[in-house]
């Protein structure tokens, strides 16, 4: 065994560059030799970490629909609780606890985004449902995405950039000065958990600021539909400094065409209109609505159309790399393989005739589960739900993995609406509708967009890898003990949401699901859908993509509500400033650094504060606070709090006298 601290812990110089002719990338930990990878001590800290986050990024993301990645913060506990029991040649061990935690964030992506939306149609479901229909996602995930991993993480060596990724490698490189980066992500834990908490718990200020806090505000809203809202959150600040000021932007600026253009010109054309083709619930003219209704009835559709074309276009896009992974696969099943990589430790895999089984297994529980867990479900509707699972899953991994590797941010939401709509369509057209065929899209939606959320975040771990010298298949095979806790988690979490909260009332925001809901509920009961609205949105995104602007990024602003965007676009100009404020750009890459150890504390903090505010109150003890929040004190309270909040942001960045 190889004593790395000896050797000392550092990348080499080619490791974010394409490599050179005949050049080879040798990782931190030599490939020749054997470092502590899998023990006890790393699988008990990565089962701890995946509860633990999957249980925040349940609640965060059913809150305000934003998913955080869990890898950074992780990577820091790992370093921090390594260092503190004096652990030699932690590094191995490190990334395994990180890859089983990181399951956590992908997982609760698949289940959050879609499942939900059982509860708002009034359908059962139940903990052996959820978790069963997230477990088999996970694992499809896993498995169609290992035959890619040697092309996105070897081949493509410096040409991918993978944000995400680099952040995490370099804080696991630096666990060698001591792990002194934990304290300042521990005590922006604390603020940014306890700020979310007297929220959430006992309502001390409103959690969001509205420009109907003035009367003229009040007044745009109720006659031009105009209305200015942020919510003042910590976690949701945070994402915003980790997501950055370009994409934030582009995000926002998806949300204010939608509610500041959409929104007031639908108002303006159609004032004394009742636009309920798709929807005969929908009894009110437009231009008595508010915006908020005009929003969710009409314009948020908008979003889901441009959602979906985001997923073609990255379809089309990696369509040559589908086909090059595929024939790797099929050749080294064959055994004409590259054999001297598969010598090599840091280029071993799980054998591909062990994921071909697996596969095929999985897809067989998958349809059993499909058989018999969805009523009037025959052996038609079973076999036609399958391939439909199977084939969109295996070539919608690409695209996921693509986006990590190239901007870290994963479409995930956008090609399970696809998902939806495909599967909405094709199992009407077989005979399947109403409540039957509701449940039975969702739970194919959820295994799909657990599988594609999987597949993009388990890309960053192996690149991790990668970079660092750990054993893929020791990474691969340890993912599916990950992946069946965060299940188990997940389900719980999300129950217990359903029962303090309920997810039709307007205390979770769940935005993607609440969108899958409206998806496939016409589809179903024969009420048709608004393919104008999604055309429009189609062609949205078509022009932005010619204009080179994230498609995506654009259409996601549009169907989240502005109160959850604003709080992006201001994480995100903190960000800028503080990493761009000192002409020594050594100063402002140790503030940026700062920042998003400080923003992961905010996000981390305030989501698993909420947790425990949730069983709070699934326990009984519930503060009435509607009537203060319904003062528009409460608002300037909010606003006044947020800017504090702001201010500590933008200080604790600084850093020491002696690091400067």
């Amino acid at each position: 065994m190889e004593d790395i601290e000896k050797e000392g812990i550092q990348l080499p110089d080619n490791a974010f560059r394409e490599l050179k002719e005949g050049e080879e990338y040798q990782p931190v930990m030599r490939p020749d030799r054997v470092y502590p990878e899998v023990n006890a001590w790393s699988v008990t800290w990565g089962v701890i970490m995946v509860v633990l986050f999957s249980a925040a990024a349940a609640y965060l993301g059913l809150k305000v629909g934003q998913v955080f990645e869990a890898a950074i913060p992780i990577a820091i506990i790992a370093i921090g609780v390594s260092t503190a029991s004096k652990r030699q040649n932690a590094l191995g061990e490190n990334v395994i606890i990180q890859s089983i935690g990181a399951c956590s964030g992908a997982v609760v992506a698949g289940a959050i985004f879609v499942l939900p939306a059982i509860y708002m149609l009034d359908l059962q479901a139940n903990f052996l449902k959820i978790f069963i229909a997230s477990a088999l996602g996970g694992a499809l995930g896993i498995l169609f995405l290992i035959p890619f991993r040697k092309y996105f993480v070897k081949d493509m060596h410096g040409k991918y950039p993978f944000p995400e990724a680099t952040a995490t490698t370099q804080v696991l490189v630096s666990g060698a000065k001591g792990g002194s980066q934990a304290k300042p992500l521990l005590f922006a834990g604390l603020i940014g958990g306890l700020y979310d908490f007297v929220v959430a718990t006992f309502g001390l200020w409103n959690e969001n600021f509205t420009s109907r806090v003035i009367g003229w505000g009040q007044q745009l809203a109720d006659h031009a539909k105009l209305v200015f809202k942020v919510n003042t959150g910590a976690a949701v600040l945070g994402l915003g400094y980790i997501i950055g000021l370009r994409y934030a932007a582009i995000i926002c600026f998806g949300s204010l065409t939608v509610w500041w253009v959409i929104v007031p010109a639908m108002a303006l054309i159609f004032p004394d209109t009742v636009l309920n083709q798709w929807d005969p619930t929908i009894t009110t003219a437009v231009g008595a609505m508010a915006p908020e209704d005009i929003f969710k009835c009409y314009a948020r559709s908008i979003g889901i159309g441009g959602i979906a074309m985001a997923g073609v276009i990255g379809i089309i896009k990696s369509w040559g790399i589908i086909k090059g992974a595929v024939s790797l696969a099929a050749r080294e099943m064959k055994g004409k393989g590259a054999a001297k990589d598969e010598i090599i430790r840091t280029q071993r895999d799980i054998s591909f005739k062990i994921i071909a089984i697996g596969s095929i297994l999985t897809l067989l529980i998958t349809f059993v589960f499909f058989y018999t867990g969805v009523m009037n479900f025959n052996l038609v509707h079973a076999v036609v739900a399958i391939l439909l699972v199977a084939i969109i899953a295996f070539l919608f991994t690409t695209v996921a993995a693509n986006a990590i590797a190239i901007v870290g941010s994963n479409p995930v939401s956008g090609m399970t609406l696809m998902t939806l709509i495909l599967a909405s369509v094709v199992m009407v057209a077989v005979g399947l509708k109403g409540e039957a065929g509701m449940l039975a899209a969702l739970l194919m939606g959820a295994v799909v967009c657990t599988a594609l959320s999987m597949a993009g975040s388990f890309i960053t771990d192996l690149k991790i890898g990668y970079w660092l010298g750990t054993t893929p298949k020791k990474q691969e095979s340890w993912k599916f003990l990950g992946t069946l806790i965060s299940a188990a988690t997940v389900a719980g979490v999300m129950i217990l949401l359903n029962k303090t909260y309920g997810f039709t009332s307007d205390k979770l925001a769940a935005p993607q699901a609440h969108a899958m809901a409206a998806v496939i509920a016409p589809l179903m009961n024969g009420q048709g859908a608004p393919w104008l609205l999604y055309a429009l949105g189609a062609v949205i995104a078509l022009v932005l993509d010619r204009c080179k602007i994230s498609a995506l990024a654009f259409a996601l602003g549009m169907f989240i509500p502005l109160q959850l965007n604003i709080p992006l676009i201001i994480g995100g100009a903190i960000n800028w400033f503080v990493s761009s404020r000192s002409q020594d750009a050594e100063v402002n890459k140790a503030r940026s650094e700062k920042g998003t150890l400080i923003a992961s504390g905010f996000i981390a903090g305030g989501a698993l504060m909420g947790v425990v505010s949730a069983l709070l109150k699934f326990g009984g003890i519930n503060f009435n606070y509607d009537a203060w929040w319904n003062n528009h004190l409460s608002e300037l309270l909010s606003l006044a709090a947020y800017l504090l909040l702001i201010c500590y942001f933008i200080i604790a960045t600084r850093p020491k006298k002696e690091d400067a």
